[in-house]
């Protein structure tokens, strides 16, 4: 592997916290606890994961400007930028979930999850979505 598969290991990534954030979800409204703990600590992983691969990428690589022009390139823009600032909040929010859950402070952790899950689904998804609009 090399830093050019990096981005497609990214998206990848992604893709599939987003698949173990909704199977966690799903499990939870069914009352699954240990499938669900076990659903988000898998995402957690992986969206660790992503962010090292993520990381490394962009210290060897910089980044890459998109190619598109006019209508693409307004829609690509308005999801990055989204995509950046939710990123950005999305760590300490699901730092905090996990530890509020991991800590039993089952209450603490369903009141915050509730505001984290869909953030946090939404950066994996735009996380896909800017992958294909910039790579492919």
């Amino acid at each position: 592997m090399t830093v050019a598969d990096l981005p497609t290991l990214n998206a990848t990534l992604n893709g599939v916290s987003a698949v173990l954030l909704t199977s966690g979800y799903v499990m939870i409204r069914q009352r699954r606890i240990g499938a669900h703990r076990a659903f988000m600590l898998a995402a957690w992983v992986t969206s660790m994961l992503f962010l090292a691969s993520y990381t490394v990428y962009h210290a060897f690589a910089g980044s890459r400007p998109y190619p598109g022009q006019g209508t693409a390139r307004m829609i690509y823009f308005a999801i990055l930028i989204s995509h950046v600032v939710l990123a950005a909040a999305v760590l300490p929010l699901a730092i905090t979930t996990l530890t509020r859950a991991l800590g039993g402070r089952y209450p603490a952790h369903a009141r915050l999850a509730r505001w984290t899950l869909p953030i946090w689904l939404y950066v994996s998804v735009t996380g896909v979505v800017v992958y294909v609009m910039l790579y492919r």
